[in-house]
């Protein structure tokens, strides 16, 4: 059958989240509090593994999304909210 596979990555200037699910379930995503990578399936299943670095990869896409923001704010600076 079908499946569902989704990737979510967002930030904000204090936050930021990074999570890939199958199906409806959480099959990893990056904990930026304690520094590392989550594999919240439980331990009678066979595990999926993310290779090597995607904890990295993930704080890498953060700094680049708050980078964006900035910008996406400066160049958003003069427009006015209506017309």
């Amino acid at each position: 059958g079908l499946h569902v596979d989704l990737s979510i990555s967002g930030c904000s200037d204090s936050d930021g989240e990074m999570m890939y699910s199958l199906d409806g379930e959480e099959k990893w995503f990056a904990d930026f509090i304690n520094h590392r990578g989550v594999d919240p399936q439980p331990s009678f299943m066979n595990h999926f593994r993310y290779v090597e670095g995607a904890y990295e990869q993930a704080v890498a896409n953060q700094q680049i999304c708050r980078s964006n923001l900035k910008n996406s704010r400066v160049g958003m600076k003069d427009i006015p909210l209506e017309n």
